[in-house]
């Protein structure tokens, strides 16, 4: 029996694109999901509400997030916490972004592509599985990706 995996990189998720100028890159329990979303310069997410709770970290860049109605210039170190159904909207600045946002429970939209999935790494429509290469003999070698 294979034994679980615990440990991931983000480095190892392919982007999955949100809007036009931002991508995410999720990856989900049975009852939390966590994602690095990467907001491209003047990139506009329209308002939306969605019945999970969200709270999330801005981790580079600040960003004009608009919650409840109420809009907040937000930056590096700054968090938030929406409800469920609270519409919100971002508008980001004149350069890159980058926030870790959380949902409880997982957002369905991004399970629905788990039959795109490959080792539970969002796999884009279309995209091609990376070439293998074979070790020279006698060398040994580790991969970055995780397995379950």
């Amino acid at each position: 029996m294979a034994k679980p995996n615990y440990h991931r990189s983000f480095d190892d998720i392919e982007r999955s694109d949100l809007v036009p100028g931002v991508t995410a890159r999720p990856m989900w329990g049975e009852k939390i999901m966590m994602s690095i979303i990467e907001i491209s310069p003047n990139a506009i997410v329209p308002e939306h509400a969605h019945p999970h709770e969200q709270a999330g970290m801005v981790i580079y860049g600040e960003f004009e997030f608009t919650i409840g109605g109420v809009a907040k210039t937000i930056k590096q170190g700054d968090a938030y916490i929406i409800p469920g159904n609270v519409p919100h909207a971002l508008v980001n600045g004149p350069g890159l972004s980058v926030a870790l946002d959380l949902f409880s429970p997982p957002r369905e939209g991004y399970q629905k592509a788990e039959a795109k999935l490959e080792d539970k790494f969002i796999v884009k429509k279309g995209a091609k599985k990376p070439a293998v290469k074979k070790p020279a003999a006698g060398k040994k070698t580790t991969t970055r990706r995780a397995k379950n």
